[in-house]
């Protein structure tokens, strides 16, 4: 499974973004679709979450109520609209995706199997 994210780029305080990351090849075999972020000197740290339905969804505090996940194309889409941006949302984007079927969504990097290239997102004040 080879997933591709686009959609970063600059944007002001109080703007939005869509990030979307499509999956190809065996993409029957993908589970939880997720976004993580890693800002320079951080470390990876979770986003966003969503079952292959989409009817399970989890997000992290400091993004809930101004990101919204998505899945379509079967699920074999994810898009992470991004609303209400902060400075403090900068950071490289990283879309995952799990071969698990379960709808559980880990918080943590280490259930993922498969990961995008990722894409830049620069808030400026």
């Amino acid at each position: 499974v080879q997933l591709q994210a686009s959609g970063g780029g600059l944007v002001q305080a109080g703007g939005s973004l869509r990030l979307s990351c499509a999956a190809s090849g065996r993409t029957f075999s993908t589970g939880v679709m997720a976004w993580f972020r890693q800002a320079p000197g951080k470390e990876r740290e979770f986003v966003a979450g969503s079952s292959r339905s989409g009817s399970v969804r989890s997000y992290a505090d400091s993004v809930n109520g101004r990101f919204t996940i998505s899945r379509e194309n079967a699920g074999t889409t994810v898009y992470l609209q991004m609303n209400i941006l902060k400075p403090e949302d900068t950071a490289v984007y990283y879309c995952a995706a799990t071969r698990s079927s379960s709808a559980y969504i880990p918080r943590n990097s280490g259930p993922y199997d498969y990961w995008g290239q990722g894409t830049q997102v620069t808030v400026s004040s």
